[in-house]
């Protein structure tokens, strides 16, 4: 059975904190899916993911860039999951049942801390794992933008 973690973005963007978790998924061997809230942010996300930093970029791709099997980072708006992913991303209100969730490794909801719609949709979506007897981790950020661990969940 697969993790919840919710990340609570307060300090830093999703633009900067993104990166850095696919980063450490692909140091795993692990793929990925990125699901997203809307088309516009699939494509700027997609942007994003090759140019963030001068010195690399992540690989990734978007439907119409070739065999999505292949991609070890898909961006959807969508709920297709053509990369076989260890990891599953929820961003700006995308959402996953908790059956979903319990397929993934870890299923990763991210969350604008400053957006009051996005932190109840958060909240709702952290009864509904734990509900549905999903293990789930609070990440928040600090005061430099670091992740402390806030709280824990363990099914019963």
């Amino acid at each position: 059975m697969g993790e919840a973690i919710f990340y609570h973005l307060t300090m830093r963007p999703l633009e900067a904190a993104l990166p850095e978790l696919l980063e450490k998924t692909l140091e795993r061997g692990w793929r990925a899916v990125v699901r997203c809230g809307s088309v516009e942010r699939v494509g700027a996300l997609d942007k994003l993911l090759w140019t963030y930093r001068d010195e690399s970029f992540l690989p990734h791709g978007v439907a119409g860039d070739g065999p999505a099997e292949r991609q070890p980072i898909y961006l959807t708006a969508g709920p297709e999951l053509p990369n076989a992913p260890q990891l599953l991303f929820l961003v700006d209100g995308a959402d996953a049942s908790p059956k979903e969730m319990a397929s993934f490794e870890r299923c990763c909801l991210m969350f604008d801390g400053n957006d009051p719609a996005m932190v109840a949709k958060a909240r709702e979506a952290w009864k509904s794992a734990t509900g549905g007897g999903l293990p789930a981790v609070y990440w928040a950020q600090d005061d430099r933008g670091r992740w402390v661990k806030k709280t824990e969940a363990k099914p019963a």
